[in-house]
């Protein structure tokens, strides 16, 4: 790997040992191996560097081999429950990436260049995730679903995430999540 490589590679690290706001160029280049002046030079900038990692951490999230081993029928239900149980169970593990999602989101006023490199990845974003809940590639996924199904469930993530932020006691799963959707189904066959 080049420095650019083992820069991201070291702020992936950093990221998911001390947050965000806790991770100094010095721990990113003592990690990576490289020089400080490697951080401007392939990123611009220590918070760009931990932007795209951030980024790269949550793309290597996402389910390896199209479905990731799911068997509710795509565009179900089940389906539904299943991504949404799989997201929710990510949550509950110690160091969470999506916990560091939250502590990003909070600080984009204090980093206007990184909320709008964030902000940029959200269509795709979106995109996988209704590839996935829909059982499609994401190519197939056209522009205007991604900016109106796929940023529904962006939003559903963002809430998700904040709930297990903040009350993980009480923070809703894949099962509260799809019988809430089942009653918002039931109403509107009923109206």
């Amino acid at each position: 790997m080049g420095h650019r490589e083992d820069l991201l590679e070291g702020a992936k690290r950093c990221l998911l040992e001390k947050g965000f706001a806790r991770t100094t160029a010095r721990d990113i280049v003592k990690e990576s191996g490289t020089n400080l002046a490697s951080i401007g030079y392939h990123y611009g900038s220590k918070d760009a560097l931990l932007a795209q990692a951030y980024i790269a951490l949550v793309e290597e999230m996402s389910f390896e081999g199209g479905d990731g081993g799911l068997t509710g029928a795509p565009g179900s239900l089940e389906r539904f429950r299943e991504v949404w149980s799989n997201i929710a169970d990510s949550m509950r593990e110690p160091g969470s990436m999506w916990r560091l999602g939250m502590e990003i989101m909070l600080m984009g006023d204090q980093m206007p260049e990184v909320r709008d490199q964030l902000a940029r990845s959200q269509r795709e974003g979106g995109r996988g995730l209704t590839a996935l809940l829909m059982g499609v590639p994401e190519e197939q996924v056209s522009d205007e679903t991604a900016d109106t199904l796929g940023q529904f469930y962006m939003t559903l993530m963002t809430g998700l995430i904040a709930r297990w932020t903040f009350d993980p006691k009480t923070a809703p799963d894949g099962d509260t999540l799809s019988a809430g959707l089942h009653q918002i189904i039931e109403a509107a066959n009923r109206a």
